[in-house]
């Protein structure tokens, strides 16, 4: 037995997929998580693909940190460096796939299979019988190489209606149980996903309904342990060592990836948190992180807050690095309106203004090559900008989607609708933020 192998680290773990979007995966997985973390199994769980939203709630769910795996964003390596850790130390993984089973380029079918981790298939049972089984057969068998673990019915209208379900599956699968339709189960939603865990007031409640009503109908054994082999990871050089960066982080900020954060740190950085939305002053930093989130949905407190506009002016004038990501980069607008086309006026430092629109306007991976390196990340909004600013780089789409952000630069001021994924690339990240 070779080394790598002598190091592999065992735990049962399962990846939670579905046909199609919209099946209640976050929900089924939060709700797992919640029942077997009662069970007092220490549970941790990923998210496949970029998403900050559902993270949140699973976090609140499992109480340990999530972080997303994929297999182009993220990478084999260090998405096996993330598995491979967590299952040294959990009872059991939970992975939230993304969008249907087989959707996407890489797909949650292709992570599951790169790491040997069974599926188990979500299937939105509310306005099905005997098909609920056709469809729990067409994923199992679509892929034969596909580890597949079994199915959990949702949104199911009666006990009897589980039962049915339940009969029509074939023998082959395993029943994971069935989950209601019910208002205190199901996670409430807006333009860009599900409502943020920090806005439910009620999420423990919802939970633990949740998990009740799985608790009533499902199989809690745990499923086979996995063997995830041990990364080669380079380790990262300190080079933000001694640097002090603000993050801006509230209702208003909040789509951060932990991993984000874990690499600044890493490479020696002190993080030092902040609020637009209630801070009047910048803390004493040498940079600033804007990272996405809802400014729209809290205009009227942003714009008013106009002594911190003033401090990020003055930062900003001072040759100091600003990284503004998305909802990070609308604030630093001139202008911003809302869905109902209220307009605030807010920091002013990027000329220019945007507006939401009533649709989707991007949702596209993107990889863009910059002076310092390339960064991967995504894009995902619903507002239109309007700039006189040239763009000094622009993103591509690794599917072959014609999307391709732009990149601004001012000064040491980087702004983009782009979401990085700061650990994609460590040189170019600290090269952004290091004074």
């Amino acid at each position: 037995m070779d080394g790598l192998a002598d190091n592999r680290a065992l735990c049962p773990a399962l990846l939670i997929a579905a046909p199609a979007s919209g099946q209640g995966k976050t929900t089924v997985t939060a709700a797992l998580a919640r029942l077997h973390v009662r069970l007092g199994r220490r549970v941790r769980v990923f998210k496949c693909g970029p998403d900050f939203i559902d993270p949140g709630i699973l976090a609140h769910a499992s109480g340990q940190p999530v972080y997303q795996i994929d297999l182009w964003m993220v990478g084999e390596a260090q998405s096996r460096a993330l598995l491979h850790a967590a299952a040294q130390e959990a009872d059991l993984i939970l992975i939230e796939g993304a969008m249907g089973l087989f959707d996407g380029n890489p797909s949650a079918a292709d992570l599951a299979r790169r790491f040997g981790v069974p599926v188990l298939a979500v299937i939105d049972g509310s306005a099905m019988a005997q098909t609920f089984g056709a469809l729990a057969h067409g994923l199992a068998s679509f892929q034969p190489d596909l580890p597949f673990a079994g199915v959990l019915a949702n949104r199911v209208g009666s006990e009897r209606h589980a039962d049915i379900l339940r009969e029509a599956t074939p023998a082959t699968l395993r029943w994971f149980g069935a989950l209601p339709r019910a208002a205190e189960i199901e996670l409430p939603s807006r333009h860009l996903g599900l409502v943020q865990a920090q806005e439910l007031a009620d999420l423990d409640r919802r939970l633990d309904h949740a998990a009740d009503a799985l608790a009533r109908t499902a199989d809690t054994a745990l499923p086979a342990p996995v063997a995830f082999q041990p990364p080669a990871v380079e380790p990262v050089p300190p080079l933000l060592a001694g640097v002090r960066i603000g993050v801006a982080r509230d209702a208003a900020f909040a789509f951060l990836y932990q991993a984000n954060l874990d690499l600044l740190l890493a490479m020696g950085a002190e993080l030092a948190f902040f609020s637009p939305l209630t801070d009047d002053r910048l803390p004493a930093v040498d940079s600033l992180y804007l990272p996405g989130g809802y400014p729209e949905l809290h205009l009227e407190t942003l714009a008013a807050n106009r002594s911190l506009a003033e401090a990020i002016r003055a930062h900003h004038a001072a040759g100091k690095p600003i990284l503004a990501e998305c909802g990070g980069m609308l604030y630093l607008l001139e202008q911003l309106a809302d869905r109902n086309g209220e307009a605030a006026e807010l920091v002013g430092l990027v000329p220019g203004r945007a507006a939401l629109q009533a649709r989707l306007v991007a949702l596209a991976l993107q990889a863009v090559e910059l002076p310092e390196g390339q960064l991967r990340g995504h894009t995902f909004h619903y507002s239109r900008l309007d700039t006189a600013l040239e763009p000094a780089a622009r993103g591509a789409c690794p599917n072959g989607r014609g999307t391709a952000e732009a990149v601004f630069r001012l000064g040491r001021l980087t702004a983009s609708y782009i979401h990085f994924y700061l650990p994609s690339d460590p040189r170019a990240a600290a090269a952004l933020l290091r004074p």
